[in-house]
């Protein structure tokens, strides 16, 4: 019953949604891709800013029945609400023959997510599509890395306009998926050949340039610390520059691109030290990319809090192993890992490598194992996927400014009470809610 219930909700609100965009004809951006999907599509909502109206939600509104309510910009009601639906509805036809208060939408897509019965080209198809990464993610539903590769540009090509993070998809997949497609495809990262090339300065992080096929280079400053994550940046820039956006408006756009809640946030820490928040999730290109950037980073201790990776299947052992060896014992003061196989193979491995390692069952106890052992002036990175991890929790334990656990994911009254459930010494006793 639920399901039947949901499908003909999902026919309803698609077939409004897309009587909107024919009728008010927005410019429709979709990012997709094993990471980096919230981060770019808040960046790229960001520079666009400079010229259009630009609708976004901060939320991952990415399954086929909540697409809809990105453009009725209204948040997804719960099944057992029939009064929220129908004013959705009714909120929706409102907007079909009345006004659209916005020139672009940009959306998050997740092929894992979507109704299997439900093709992506059935409900819309973007102007642009940003396709991030192919990489390990969501194991136990797609067994090889070619299902991944096939999943996502399924997606990715029932668009106006290819956009490729090619750092970090493979030439193979490249070339198999886009060959025959009509569509124009271009690439961007750190890796030449790009149709927008980006490049930290080596004597300042904060400085970025931007160099595009037709010649024009742009220098931005920006508040991102990681190396990964300046990609999206590049996503952003290029898209700016398809929208026909200036190279100064560019250059204000990006500069104004902040990380995002549990994304590689920067918080101030107890003891002077610095905590890297890249709580939200974890899959390996992940993992490993926050890793070299607190490896990179000049601190008196480096400590890192790597949590479990959820959700890898049979590759979960190989992938936990793989994060092992990446932990490098002169760049690591300590290893923190938390989770099952975290605790397994991560520490095992990042152990026989030399490293100072303590397996912790809570995040509680990772908060306060990482309390205990803090020096002054220290980085400290926190990573880990959701259930049974949520690595978030930790950083309650060295905040400097215990408000700022307002700025963490997952702080809901809902997401309270699941942590409560998982984790017998959870003491949360506060319900900021953070979206």
């Amino acid at each position: 019953m639920k399901q039947f219930v949901k499908r003909h909700l999902t026919a309803l609100y698609v077939s409004q949604m897309q009587r909107i965009i024919k009728k008010h004809k927005p410019l429709v951006i979709a990012v997709a891709g094993s990471v980096g999907k919230t981060s770019t599509k808040l960046a790229i909502a960001t520079v666009v800013s400079e010229k259009y109206r630009v609708l976004v939600q901060n939320g991952n509104y990415n399954v086929a029945l909540s697409v809809p309510f990105i453009f009725f910009d209204r948040e997804l009601p719960s099944l057992t609400n029939p009064i929220s639906w129908f004013s959705a509805w009714l909120h929706a036809e409102r907007v079909i023959r009345g006004s659209f208060p916005y020139d672009v939408v940009v959306i998050e897509l997740s092929p894992d997510e979507l109704d299997q019965d439900v093709a992506f080209k059935d409900i819309i198809n973007p102007d642009i599509t940003v396709l991030t990464a192919v990489s390990a993610e969501h194991m136990e539903y797609f067994s090889t890395l070619d299902t991944i590769a096939e999943k996502e540009f399924a997606i990715a090509t029932h668009c106006r306009k290819l956009l490729l993070g090619s750092d970090d998809i493979a030439a193979t997949y490249i070339d198999r998926y886009t060959k025959h497609i009509e569509q124009p495809v271009l690439r961007y990262g750190f890796i030449a050949p790009a149709d927008c090339l980006v490049a930290q300065a080596p004597d300042n992080s904060q400085s970025v340039s931007v160099r595009f096929a037709d010649g024009l280079e742009l220098t931005t400053q920006t508040n991102l610390l990681a190396k990964h994550s300046i990609k999206s940046l590049a996503a952003a820039a290029l898209v700016a520059k398809e929208l026909g956006l200036s190279g100064e408006q560019i250059v204000a756009g990006t500069a104004k691109v902040v990380p995002f809640a549990g994304r590689m946030q920067l918080l101030k820490g107890i003891k002077d030290s610095t905590i890297i928040d890249d709580s939200y999730n974890a899959s390996p290109l992940a993992v490993a990319a926050a890793l070299e950037t607190l490896q990179s980073v000049a601190a008196p201790q480096r400590i890192a809090l790597l949590g479990n990776m959820n959700e890898l299947g049979d590759t979960s052992k190989d992938a936990h192993e793989q994060i092992g060896k990446l932990c490098d014992v002169q760049k690591l003061d300590l290893v923190v890992t938390l989770g099952k196989d975290a605790n397994q193979y991560t520490a095992a491995t990042a152990e026989q490598h030399g490293c100072k390692v303590v397996r912790t069952n809570s995040p509680y106890e990772a908060g306060k194992v990482i309390a205990d052992n803090l020096q002054t002036g220290a980085y400290v990175l926190i990573k880990g996927s959701q259930n049974g991890v949520f690595s978030e929790e930790a950083i309650k334990s060295i905040l400097a400014d215990p408000a700022d656990a307002a700025k963490l994911v997952r702080q809901s009254a809902y997401w309270f009470a699941i942590k409560r459930s998982q984790f017998a010494d959870a003491h949360i006793t506060s319900d900021i809610s953070v979206k």
